[in-house]
């Protein structure tokens, strides 16, 4: 047994909260037992909370900013984590990774300009492209019977016969699960480098990375590569705080920096919340023992999702996440049309995950399922899914 309980069931519902609050607005059953937005079911470590609640008690909630020991606790993370030790200079603070996203659009291509992405990928990509007027040039992901791979020669015949000049990278990748290696990190860096196409590599998932893979950020690949990057990331997935909105976003290249952040400007943006800024370096300082167990406990969770769904469903495949928290499930072999299976599960099944198809066309036969909830609760929406497969008498 470990430190932490991470069995404990939470009543999420009346809090405002938009994974349990939100179905009926959204279109779905009031029942449905929600695996959709990527947030955990579990408390945030209780050390981070009595930080937090200190700074309740403290009253005072005005004008707050980042200091030497915010930024000392976020580069020993790194450093530990990571073995990578980023500099101060290189840190730019935005409310979230999207928003970081789109600022990067906006500061570093015009209106008309190709984005490049590789789908099927975290549906944010395409709507920032699509909303800042600029065209979407995907270059799908190779699937396998296990993983996914890159295709490389389609990434560089798309920069050179779309004028692409800046890539959105997800790593780990989102929906697919994939941990790309050093080897496929650089050969992207090195065609992108060639064509001059700055990479933004949205790395928020980097802290759950699995047994038997490692995490690379994308700027310790070697200096030139650091040049041509932006790394995002942030500890809103790491430790179930996305709604206190801060992300810590590098950039190297002194010129890009000043480009990004004159975009923030011009977006009227200018400092975290006082919650945000306490959360973030609070957590960074205290939660990595929590962290430990938790990634011991979600893996398995994955394995047994990967029982369970072989045993029981074995016309669904599931495709074994190198990285995140997030299964991406292969339902191509049901007599079903993707919007037939996707009312089948929210329905039938009383779930609500997350359709492959929001992912991109290339995911339209896939369902995705979020595993970061204790056990009891993974083993009733499965049992559910089970429970509708086999009415179908699939």
């Amino acid at each position: 047994m470990g430190q932490y309980n991470f069995d404990q069931i939470l009543d999420r519902t009346h809090t405002k909260s938009l994974k349990y609050d939100f179905a009926v607005k959204r279109g779905k059953p009031v029942d449905v037992l929600p695996f959709w937005v990527a947030d955990m079911d579990f408390e945030v470590p209780p050390e981070l909370k009595q930080i937090l609640l200190d700074r309740v008690n403290h009253g005072v909630f005005g004008y707050t900013e980042s200091d030497d020991e915010y930024f000392e606790v976020l580069q020993n993370w790194f450093t530990t984590r990571f073995n990578w030790t980023p500099e101060q200079k290189w840190l730019v603070k935005t409310p979230g990774i999207v928003f970081a996203l789109a600022m990067a659009v906006r500061a570093f291509t015009n209106e008309g300009e190709g984005v490049l992405i590789n789908q099927p990928v975290y549906y944010p990509f395409s709507m920032v492209i699509d909303d800042n007027d600029r065209r979407l040039i995907n270059v799908p992901l190779i699937k396998g019977e296990e993983k996914y791979t890159i295709d490389f020669e389609g990434i560089e015949r798309a920069i050179v016969e779309e004028n692409v000049t800046l890539f959105l990278l997800c790593n780990p990748h989102n929906p697919v699960g994939r941990v790309w290696t050093e080897d496929e990190l650089k050969r992207l860096g090195d065609i992108c480098i060639k064509h001059n196409v700055l990479i933004v590599s949205d790395e928020i998932h980097a802290d759950f990375v699995w047994k038997g893979h490692t995490h690379k950020v994308f700027a310790d690949l070697g200096e030139s590569y650091a040049e041509h990057c932006i790394v995002c990331t942030a500890p809103s997935k790491t430790f179930n705080i996305a709604g206190l909105q801060v992300s810590n976003i590098f950039i190297p290249n002194d010129s890009l920096r000043r480009r990004f952040i004159k975009e923030i400007d011009r977006a009227g943006y200018s400092q975290l919340n006082t919650m945000g800024i306490v959360g973030c370096e609070g957590a960074y300082k205290v939660g990595a023992p929590w962290l430990d167990e938790l990634k011991e406990y979600i893996q398995d969770n994955i394995q047994f999702t990967i029982d369970y769904v072989a045993k029981y469903m074995p016309k669904i495949h599931v495709y074994r996440p190198e990285g995140t928290y997030l299964m991406w499930l292969d339902c191509s072999k049901l007599p079903l049309s993707p919007k037939e299976r996707d009312e089948w599960i929210i329905n039938e099944a009383k779930l609500w995950l997350d359709t492959g198809s929001m992912f991109g066309v290339d995911g339209e036969d896939f369902e995705r399922i979020n595993v970061a909830c204790p056990r009891k609760t993974l083993e009733e929406g499965l049992e559910a899914w089970r429970r509708a497969y086999e009415a179908r008498g699939f």
